[in-house]
């Protein structure tokens, strides 16, 4: 009997010595790494084939999202606490850079967005979609919740001012991804709906001024171009129109991979970077438009899962920010392709070209992995 109590807390303890796996040990999310390595696999065979079979498109690309899943593996390693001390610098940092911009900036087609150090040149709006959303839900996380109209005034003054920095550029469609993804920070916060409808009517009285004093005369052109791009045929018309024949003449089956006429001929401009998924439409036709979009929707579905489970306020707000952020990403493109929404100029997630883009995209995936693995009585 002696020598068993002796044996026993031995074996006890050496089950318990169990080493985690290199997965639990990296805080890695294996379904959604899974997820986004396809999408971004398929992403790059559409690329191929709208880029005009180019490899060096594809080598580049490729390059970014090696960059970028690197970054997400180190971001998944950031505990939430960290993130949280991290905010409050990571906003203000982040508006430096955007002052910055105005200042210093380098200037392209009529936009003035990128900084350029040495040879590298940056879009630092795209910080801001991570900073942001952080900054916002790290303020609220001290606080009570749901959220009571003075710290709402305070979470939207931090919503405002890098978005009002980001619209002077001008940018519209990343000022808008920025303010949704505040936005939803409040939401996920418990924002009680009184305080939404009252959103809702001053969006709604401020749409004449809005539009007779605050936007420029080509984003004009883009919304009523979204009712009516016949009016323009050879013009501003001319992208929705062509998008539109593309997706049209794909039909079921699409017309084979590398057969996209209106990419291979021209006809459709920004065909490897906003216009992509008209490419996708004409050359695998609708089938191939279920297959992304059923993987988009998995992602989705992971990250709101992660959210559920998420063991703390600021773990909620980040993963249920970040989620819906990504949903509006596809929306937007989607919808801008398709002629139901303006041309602002948003990438399909993991599909279009780009760089700094896919690194910021990853990034945020990076720290949902952090929520998802976070431990269970830690708090941010």
């Amino acid at each position: 009997m002696g020598d068993y109590v002796r044996q026993l807390p031995h074996q006890g303890s050496r089950d318990m010595a169990r080493r985690p796996s290199v997965i639990m040990r990296l805080h890695i999310d294996i379904p959604l790494l899974f997820l986004l390595m396809v999408l971004s696999g398929y992403g790059l065979m559409v690329l191929y084939s709208a880029s005009g079979q180019s490899m060096e498109a594809v080598y580049r690309q490729g390059s970014y999202l090696g960059l970028a899943f690197v970054i997400m593996i180190m971001a998944a390693q950031v505990s939430l606490k960290q993130y949280a001390r991290w905010a409050p610098w990571l906003f203000v940092g982040g508006l430096m850079l955007l002052v910055a911009v105005l200042l210093v900036g380098v200037g392209a087609k009529g936009a003035q967005r990128w900084l350029q150090v040495g040879g590298v040149r940056f879009q630092p709006s795209e910080i801001m979609k991570l900073s942001v959303p952080l900054v916002i839900a790290w303020f609220l996380a001290g606080r009570v919740l749901p959220p009571r109209f003075p710290a709402v005034i305070g979470a939207l003054l931090l919503l405002v001012v890098p978005a009002g920095l980001i619209v002077i550029q001008p940018d519209l469609g990343t000022s808008l991804l920025i303010a949704f993804s505040g936005l939803f920070v409040l939401f996920m916060a418990g924002i009680g709906w009184r305080y939404i409808f009252g959103a809702l009517v001053a969006a709604a009285a401020s749409a004449w001024p809005v539009w007779m004093y605050g936007l420029k005369e080509y984003q004009k052109q883009r919304i009523l171009t979204m009712f009516n791009p016949e009016s323009d045929k050879l013009g501003a018309g001319w992208n929705i129109i062509q998008s539109k024949t593309a997706i049209g003449s794909g039909g079921w089956d699409g017309k084979g991979w590398m057969q996209s006429t209106q990419s291979r001929l021209d006809f459709l401009p920004e065909s490897h970077t906003d216009f992509i998924i008209a490419v996708l439409a004409e050359e695998q036709g609708l089938r191939g438009i279920i297959l992304l979009m059923s993987i988009y929707l998995l992602i989705l579905l992971r990250g709101f899962w992660i959210g559920a489970h998420a063991q703390t306020s600021f773990g909620r707000m980040m993963a249920g920010s970040l989620t819906l952020t990504f949903f509006v990403y596809i929306f937007v493109n989607m919808g801008m392709v398709a002629g139901l929404l303006p041309v602002v100029g948003v990438p399909l997630p993991l599909v279009s070209a780009g760089g700094t883009s896919v690194v910021t995209l990853l990034a945020g995936f990076g720290v949902l992995m952090a929520i998802s693995t976070e431990k269970g009585g830690e708090s941010a």
